[in-house]
Formats: structure tokens, C-alpha cells, sequence
């Protein structure tokens, strides 16, 4: 079992104190190592380079501690448990990252778990404690790791299986709001961090047959015991698929409002919920079914596949389908936005330039640092490969008179 502690030490600077506890560490010396990208993101993003301080010690006298590259170190060899203490700057406010300040504190574990080469696939089990103060007495806390201790969305101890499951359940902590309701049987919690002025029960009605679409479509039972959506109201957009979650960010105005309309979706909620959709959908397409080259994660180099296209075009495709075949939006609504689409792809030169393959192979050094250039030199294989996807689609249709379809 490996044990780690996290604790937001000090909020108003944005550091987190890790504690890492091995109790047989390799003899000739552990190695430790943190991620240089996230899954889901393809860039690497060395988060190692927030790591401001790291020391170890081993039945109170402090080991010796060498780097080895820019996100490995190796300790001295020491007969006993070893225990590592290090804190994390965190101030990056994406769904990528790791951000704490006075009002909230949100975290992936690849930016704050170290991963003790060699027991990679060893369980592993993590405390989360609140700041100090009276001012965080209130927090509570939201992710989608197993609790072992410590109310519902509350602080307390959690347990993955092993590393990979470790790093793929981000944890929101604060003053937040929580709803939930059921989809296929299967409990979902909505949790909305910031200031705000959303219509939860609306949403959470809105969330249901989108949800229920998806495990019908890939065929019940669903493969999670429960999900968290999790969004972060601020002015940034995006979001980023985990197992049983998801992290996104949205702008408050895109939110059902009480003043809405019983079935009014304003463009910005539409834009929402085909957010929630794609990242739900993943939850299958790249989560469960996957390249093999990512079976398993590479996470300290870039892992190169011609598949992204497959993977994001493809729910790019369906993300916006369910919410007509759901009847969240007409289908005059669907057309408009598959308009949007084509008029995006069409417009650019990029086609002509790179196939979805290549940008799918090219993501870590093309799509994801684009620059005054991206328009001429490269496609979207989020954008080209919904249109690939829906071709095949409309493709298998005709030619087997609707018996089989994509």
C-alpha cells in the first residue's frame, strides 16, 4: 500500500504539502517520478517544474535525495519506510491543473502525486485534509475516488487500485454547490464551484436523458457505480474526461437560469450541455475503448497515435446528436450547429495540408501550440473528424437501407 497525505498549506500562496509514505521502498534506492503530461491533454506540460521543495527522510533521520532528470528523483537506499515531503505551487486555473487560493483548491493527481517507481500497481491510499482556519471550517470536497473515511463531501481518507487510477480522479474542494440525480439507475452528482446563478434542478433534469442516451447507446449496465460532473464557473470554456468524472469550465451566462424558459436553451446552455455530453461520452470512447498505445499511459514522453481523430471526432459527432435525439434542442438547432462545423473546417486551408490522422499523430506539437500559422498549416481532428464520423455514419445507413449505421 502506498499512503499519501495532501494539505493545502498555505492558500493565499498557492502551495499544497504532499506527503508520500512507502513502507518497503526498493533496497538498491527509490526512484520517484510525476507525469509529464495528463491523459485526455496531448502536450507535455512537465508538471514537475511546481514542485518548489522535496525532502525525505527514514526513521527520523533525513536520505539523501538526487534528480535525476527533470521529473525523477532517487532516494538513498534505506532498509525501512521512507516518507517524502514536498509542496506544490498551484496556479493553474484550467481543468488540466492545480489551483488553490483563498476561495477553493482543485487538483489532478498527475500534478501532485509522485509515483513510486515499481509499485505502480500497487493500491494506493490518500488523506485530504482542509486548510487550517476557521475560514475553510465550511469546505467540503468533491471527486470520484472510493472513500474509505469521512462524511459525503467531506474531507477524509480515499483508495484507488492502483497509480493509474490514482491521477484519474480530480478533487474540487471549497464552498460549492451540489445536486444529484439518477441515470440508468446510476446516482450522478453536479457540483458547481464559483459564483453563480444556475437553475440546478434544471440542469440536473437536462443532464439525465443525455446521460441515459449514452449507456443505452453503448448498452446497460453503465461501467461506473456513480459520476461527478464538476464545473469550475469562470470565464474559461473546456473540459477533460476521467473515469468517473469530468472536470469543465464554463462562463456563468452559458448556465440554466430561473428565468429561462421551461424548455428555452439559450445558445450558451447548448454550448454547456454538448460540453457535458462530449466529456460523458468519453467516458467509454478513450476511457474504455482505447489505442494501444495507451495501454498503458507512457506519461513521461509523448505517446504518438493516428487515432485522436477516432476518439474525439467521434464524440464530437455524437455529443451534439444526443441533445436532438434527446430533445433538448430541435433539430433546426442541430443542423445550425453542424453548419457551424463545416464552415470551420472549410473555411481553413489546413485541410488540404494534413489528414486527421496526421493531426491526430502531430496533436503534441501541432494542435495543442498553434499559432498565427495553425489556420494554413494543420486541421482540427475534433472538427474534421466529427464530419468523418458523421460521413460514415450517413455512409453505412444508405448502403444497408438503415439495418446498420455507425
Amino acid at each position: 500500500m502506498i499512503h499519501y497525505q495532501v494539505r493545502p498549506l498555505r492558500p493565499q500562496a498557492h502551495l499544497f504539502q504532499v506527503t508520500l509514505t512507502i513502507e518497503r521502498p526498493t533496497p538498491e534506492g527509490q526512484a520517484l517520478t510525476l507525469p509529464a503530461w495528463i491523459p485526455g491533454s496531448y502536450m507535455i506540460r512537465d508538471f514537475a517544474r511546481h514542485i518548489v521543495s522535496l525532502e525525505a527522510s527514514a526513521s527520523g533521520a533525513p536520505v539523501d535525495v538526487a534528480k535525476l532528470d527533470k521529473q525523477t528523483w532517487q532516494l538513498a537506499p534505506v532498509a525501512g519506510p521512507v516518507t517524502v515531503r514536498y509542496q506544490v505551487y498551484a496556479w493553474d486555473l484550467s481543468v488540466r491543473g492545480a489551483h488553490l487560493d483563498t476561495t477553493h483548491g482543485y487538483f489532478n493527481g498527475s500534478c501532485l502525486f509522485l509515483a513510486a517507481m515499481g509499485f505502480e500497481d500497487q493500491p494506493c491510499e490518500v488523506d485530504i485534509e482542509a486548510p487550517d482556519g476557521a475560514a475553510y471550517a465550511t469546505w467540503k470536497l468533491a471527486t470520484g475516488l472510493d472513500r474509505v473515511s469521512g462524511p459525503e463531501l467531506g474531507f477524509g481518507r480515499f483508495r484507488a487500485d492502483n497509480y493509474d487510477a490514482l491521477i484519474d480522479h480530480p478533487v474540487e474542494m471549497g464552498h460549492f454547490d451540489h445536486a444529484r440525480f439518477e441515470a440508468c439507475g446510476v446516482p450522478h452528482d453536479v457540483v458547481l464551484s464559483g459564483r453563480h446563478r444556475a437553475d440546478m434542478a434544471r440542469l440536473c433534469r437536462d443532464l439525465k436523458p443525455i446521460c441515459e442516451h449514452h449507456i443505452k447507446l453503448f448498452g446497460e449496465p453503465a461501467p461506473m457505480d456513480r459520476y461527478l460532473f464538476m464545473t469550475l464557473v469562470t470565464d474559461g470554456y473546456g473540459g477533460l474526461e476521467h473515469r468517473n468524472s469530468t472536470s469543465l469550465m464554463s462562463p456563468r451566462t452559458d448556465l440554466p437560469l430561473l428565468t429561462d424558459g421551461a424548455d428555452q436553451v439559450r445558445d450558451g446552455y447548448r454550448s454547456y450541455l454538448g460540453l457535458c455530453s462530449h466529456e460523458y461520452f468519453h467516458t467509454w470512447n478513450v476511457k474504455r475503448i482505447k489505442p494501444e498505445a495507451f495501454t498503458p499511459f507512457d506519461l513521461s514522453r509523448e505517446v504518438h497515435t493516428e487515432l485522436l481523430w477516432a476518439f474525439e471526432g467521434i464524440t464530437s459527432y455524437y455529443d451534439d446528436l444526443s441533445l436532438a435525439r434527446t430533445g433538448l434542442i430541435t433539430p433546426e438547432s442541430y443542423l445550425e450547429l453542424l453548419g457551424q462545423t463545416l464552415t470551420r473546417v472549410y473555411r481553413g486551408r489546413g485541410r488540404f495540408k494534413q489528414t486527421v490522422t496526421e493531426s491526430s499523430f502531430d496533436a503534441w506539437t501541432r494542435f495543442y501550440k498553434q499559432d498565427e500559422n495553425a489556420p494554413n498549416a494543420i486541421v482540427s481532428y475534433y472538427a474534421k473528424g466529427s464530419l468523418v464520423a458523421l460521413a460514415l455514419d450517413l455512409t453505412l445507413r444508405e448502403r444497408t437501407n438503415d439495418a446498420r449505421s455507425l
